[in-house]
C-alpha cells in the first residue's frame, strides 16, 4: 500500500520544474533585453541592403512562382509523414498479429487512395 500511495505525484513535485522553467525564460529574455539595450544600433546604408548570399540582386524578388513546386513540397511533406507510420508496427508486427496486419493494409489502402487522387487531380503533371 504504501509503494502505490509513492508512486502517486502531488502538483508540489512538479514546483522544481516550474522554477527552472522560469528561470530559463526570464533568462533568455533578460539576454535579449540587455543586448538590445546596450548593443551598437549603427545603421548604415551596407546594413540595411537585401544581401543574396554575396550575389548582386536583379529584379524584384516578389515575382510569382509557380504553385507547383510548393503543392509538391506539401504533398512530399504529407506522405513522407504518413511513411512515418510504418515504423511502429514494423517494431511490433509480431505482437500485433493478423489485427495488426489488416490495419496495416487498411492504411496502405487509404495512403494509396490518396495519391491516385492527387494523381487523377493532376498535382503531379508539370507541364501547364
Amino acid at each position: 500500500m504504501m509503494y502505490l500511495l509513492d508512486a502517486l505525484s502531488t502538483p508540489a513535485q512538479y514546483l522544481p520544474i516550474a522554477i527552472q522553467f522560469a528561470f530559463g525564460v526570464l533568462f533568455v529574455a533578460g539576454m535579449i533585453a540587455i543586448s538590445h539595450f546596450l548593443g551598437p544600433k549603427r545603421n548604415t546604408s551596407d546594413k540595411l541592403d537585401t544581401f543574396e548570399s554575396g550575389i548582386e540582386q536583379i529584379g524584384n524578388a516578389r515575382q510569382p512562382m509557380a504553385i507547383k513546386y510548393f503543392l509538391v513540397a506539401i504533398l512530399f511533406v504529407l506522405f513522407d509523414v504518413e511513411v512515418i507510420f510504418f515504423y511502429p508496427y514494423a517494431l511490433n508486427f509480431k505482437s500485433l498479429g493478423w489485427e495488426g496486419f489488416a490495419a496495416v493494409c487498411m492504411f496502405v489502402t487509404f495512403f494509396f487512395a490518396g495519391f491516385f487522387y492527387i494523381y487523377k487531380k493532376g498535382a503531379l503533371k508539370w507541364e501547364d
